[in-house]
């Protein structure tokens, strides 16, 4: 047991130490024991490694195997050891850095909730947690709250999501009728004896119209039901606790809440706990974003599984099944076995309400996020639709390049295929006769080409006797279908070998359109779709390019195939290093809409900044015209845009004028803010903060912060609130709009300023839509219009620039390839300071340099929130040709064509 003697501040260790030691005083410098330089504390069959302040690894082996080799979850645990100190007394073991002490309870075995404590601070108070390791689906254990849409769920009740205050990930709804039931299997009950049922739940004004005390029953093993009397609460968004007695037996016990022919049902269950007599309600996790596989066919909110944050400020990620990693080789496999013996290994994250730094530990322990190809952050566009070579090239691109319309992205969708428009792997020829001159003609007009693919290959694919040949005959074939067991390597070759000869024509990219058919892997502790992207990424690093590929990710709550449940072995942790989140076949509502705009902030809880929905949605011929334009505003602010559909209407001419011209603005907007956004994308993968942001990231101590789900900070400067209800008749759509304390935000389309710490209710019509400045916020745009970003030169940057002090760190490189690895990249400071009614502006010279790097720019300073200016000079010198806009505040500065190299300061006076 050893830890570094760097001593920590009396404040620190007062406000985080258990009750008992302090009752006891602070310990002694004999009771504090040195650390290894690895930060390492070992006692009896538990280890403790200290990467972070706010972040240990607790792993338990009762045979004292402990594991150093990486997994497919934790790639890189050799991070620099942070101070610390470590100690034991009256039986318990202590490890206290700057910002929580944990306290394990030394020979009692596994970590429980019982015998672990950590003590954080979260805000201004001390915070108490007590970790618990993942259960299997409807297992949990004794004095935990063990949430409802966990269990196992018959009669009718499912997850829910439309209501707010719960924790977990959800809540389970459907108490409407007998037979509904949540049923769990309560592990470590210490002792048989009497105990207390208890239930958390919401009831308001039912389906029946009625607002009275409801009932439901609870059942412990063979016992007969008893009555669980449910009163009143405030409304939906509120819960309260009920309990009942029941008697029960040493060991495991199975407990039901269930609606009985004589209950009235019509009650929300957050969750259920068994617990000593009298005990108070064990606390359970509120949660901050998490994930889902896919939103197939949803017409509303889903549920998600849980992500890492959480307003409780902290998460156990439990990583004790995933397969070992050798990440050099790139291959898994499965963990040791400990003779039966327990086996925990798990990582506590405990950073109070440092949001931020919660991501940068996943980022630092699970790797960073894929870096994109520059092209993926513009346009894209596909659809279910058997376009033929000549369709592309002589009536689509045409049609973008005639609206001004960029289009950077092509994605041609499964009917590029034969002799199966599904499976197939080769060109069908009446669509493409000539594969190798359409790509080559794609490639000249500056798009990336992408092709959709699905894992499995039938026996009447000319291409089957040769896979089957390379997987050395072990596919899997079931009548026709034939699948792939990717943790084998001779049928992953196979797989592999059938992108090769289409990668060789000039394929850029792949979508892995629906994962995984019946392909499968085999391997314990590794989640196919997790697997079969990272060897998309692989591959296209094996070429030269940035390795990513457009799929669904891990696993979640969506039942299906491998996906029953939550207690999946790497669930979405490792899915940033590799894929873009496609969404999935979604419906055309506006509440489907709604909930895309929360989504993404919510993915951004498992450290994924890249989310692409289909914008329009998959289904539906013809959107309305003010739904369609909304939808691709919200995508204007993702971190892609991609316009899809099911032999949909999806592109700006096929609407109104008013959509149409609202659509083609936003698509031109999204082109030109490239910079800003490709900017955003590195430092996601920097320090793990993604592009879009819920608000709480920012201003985790407001309260608002967590009631305005729908709006969020796109990078440091842009605050967007999509508008997710349809215009009223008279035209025009209403967005509550929180803007947080402590600066004003001005609207970036009318140049109105909002005070800080208000709630507005904005009208907007299809030409606009609520985006606004943070005051300093300075959001670098290309200039000039492009059809595509491929080798266009950035020598025009136009600076969108509020009043107030701020500054930003412009990213550039080539756009593709791994030289940024290797330090081809350049960056510019630009920053901005109010001086009472005069602005400056200094943009500083480029560093650093890569091929295809400009050497001149000329930039255009739009100053939002300004007064007419009296003088506007560039160093000592005046500047001509400005000009102000009275109706929106705005100062528009063009500066002459300048050397990167060299710098400026522009005042406006």
């Amino acid at each position: 047991m050893r830890g570094t003697r760097k001593r920590l501040p009396s404040w620190v260790l007062l406000a985080a130490l258990p009750a008992a030691c302090l009752a006891a005083g602070p310990p002694s410098a004999a009771g504090a024991t040195a650390a290894a330089r690895d930060a390492t504390v070992v006692d009896g069959r538990a280890r403790f490694e200290v990467l972070t302040p706010t972040l240990i690894r607790m792993e338990y082996a009762g045979d004292g195997r402990f594991e150093d080799r990486p997994t497919f979850t934790a790639v890189d645990r050799h991070l620099p050891a942070p101070p610390f100190r470590t100690w034991t007394r009256n039986g318990y073991r202590y490890i206290a850095t700057a910002r929580q002490t944990l306290s394990y309870q030394e020979g009692s075995g596994p970590f429980t909730p019982s015998n672990t404590t950590v003590r954080l601070r979260a805000g201004t108070a001390a915070a108490v947690a007590h970790p618990t390791f993942q259960q299997p689906p409807g297992v949990c254990l004794f004095d935990t709250a063990c949430e409802a849409e966990n269990g196992d769920l018959a009669g009718g009740a499912l997850p829910a999501v439309g209501h707010h205050g719960h924790t977990g990930g959800s809540y389970v709804e459907g108490f409407e009728q007998a037979g509904a039931s949540i049923t769990y299997r309560i592990t470590a009950v210490p002792s048989d004896g009497d105990y207390a049922l208890a239930v958390r739940y919401a009831n308001s004004t039912g389906s029946d119209g009625r607002t009275t005390t409801r009932t439901l029953s609870a059942r412990a093993g063979a016992g007969a039901p008893v009555r669980l009397t449910l009163p009143p609460t405030a409304g939906w968004d509120d819960w309260a606790t009920a309990s009942v007695p029941v008697h029960l037996a040493a060991g495991t016990n199975t407990v039901t809440v269930t609606e009985e022919l004589a209950d009235s049902g019509r009650v929300n269950v957050d969750s259920l706990a068994v617990t000593p007599p009298a005990a108070p309600y064990p606390p359970g996790h509120t949660v901050l974003g998490g994930y889902r596989r896919s939103l197939d066919l949803r017409f509303t909110a889903a549920p998600l599984a849980p992500g890492l944050l959480t307003r409780d400020g902290w998460y156990l990620l439990d990583d004790s099944a995933t397969a070992l990693f050798d990440p050099a080789r790139g291959t898994v496999t499965p963990r040791p076995s400990h003779g039966g013996l327990p086996y925990q290994d798990g990582y506590l994250f405990a950073y109070g309400p440092d949001y931020r730094r919660a991501l940068s530990d996943l980022r630092s322990l699970t790797g960073p996020a894929a870096m994109l190809p520059e092209s993926a952050f513009g346009v894209w566009f596909s659809r279910y639709h058997p376009y033929t070579a000549s369709d592309y090239a002589t009536r689509l691109l045409p049609r973008f390049r005639a609206e001004k319309v960029p289009l950077d992205v092509l994605v041609a969708d499964t009917d590029w295929k034969a002799p199966l428009p599904w499976n197939g792997w080769n060109w069908n020829p009446e669509l493409f006769p000539d594969p190798r001159a359409f790509l080559a003609w794609a490639h000249t007009q500056g798009l990336t080409v992408s092709l959709n693919v699905h894992p499995s290959i039938t026996t009447l694919d000319p291409r089957y006797a040769e896979t089957q040949a390379i997987a050395r005959s072990k596919l899997d074939c079931t009548l026709i279908v034939c699948t792939f067991d990717w943790s084998d390597p001779d049928q992953l070759a196979a797989y592999l070998a059938l992108h090769r000869p289409l990668e060789q024509q000039g394929v850029d990219a792949w979508w892995l359109d629906w994962c995984c058919d019946a392909s499968r892997v085999s391997l314990p502790g590794v989640t196919p779709d997790a697997w079969i992207n990272a060897q998309y990424a692989a591959d296209g690093e094996a070429r030269g390019r940035r390795g990513y590929v457009l799929s669904r990710i891990g696993s979640s709550v969506q039942s299906g195939g491998y996906f029953t449940s939550t207690a999946v072995p790497t669930g979405p942790w490792a899915d940033h290093r590799y894929a873009v989140h496609f969404t999935g076949d979604t419906l055309p509502t506006w509440s489907v809409l709604a909930f895309e705009a929360e989504f993404t902030a919510d993915e951004g809880a498992i450290g994924l900044p890249y989310v692409s929905h289909d914008i329009g949605s998959f289904h539906g011929r013809h959107d309305p015209d003010d739904l369609y334009a909304r939808w691709v505003q919200l995508g204007t602010f993702q971190p892609v845009l991609r316009l899809h559909s099911n032999h949909g209407d999806r592109l700006p001419w096929e609407y109104g004028t008013a959509a149409r011209t609202s659509a083609a603005r936003f698509l031109r907007l999204r082109e030109s803010l490239v910079p800003y956004t490709y900017t955003l994308a590195e430092q996601a993968v920097r320090t793990g903060v993604p592009l879009v942001r819920a608000m709480y990231l920012d201003y985790p101590a407001s309260d608002e912060a967590y009631r305005h789900p729908r709006q969020y900070l796109y990078g440091d400067g842009l605050l967007v609130a999509p508008v997710t209800t349809p215009d009223a008749p008279g035209g025009g759509a209403e967005t509550t709009v929180w803007f947080p304390p402590g600066s004003s935000w001005t609207d970036y389309f009318t140049g109105r300023t909002y005070a800080g710490g208000t709630v507005r209710r904005i009208t907007t019509g299809l030409d606009t839509m609520p985006v606004f400045l943070k005051s300093g916020a300075i959001v670098p745009r290309r200039t000039d219009y492009t059809d595509h970003v491929t080798g266009r030169p950035l020598s025009g940057v136009t600076l969108d620039i509020a009043a107030g002090d701020g500054s930003f760190r412009l990213y550039e490189d080539a756009g593709e390839g791994h030289g940024y690895r290797t330090g081809q990249y350049a960056t510019t400071r630009i920053r901005t300071a109010r001086h009472g009614t005069s602005t400056t502006v200094t943009i500083g010279p480029r560093r650093g340099d890569y091929p295809g790097a400009v050497t001149h720019r000329a930039y255009v300073l739009r100053l939002f929130g300004t007064d007419a200016p009296r003088s506007v000079t560039a160093g000592t010198a005046p500047v001509r040709g400005w000009s102000y806009d009275p109706a929106t505040r705005t100062t528009t500065v063009p500066l002459p064509d300048a050397p990167t190299a060299s710098g400026t300061t522009v005042t406006v006076a």
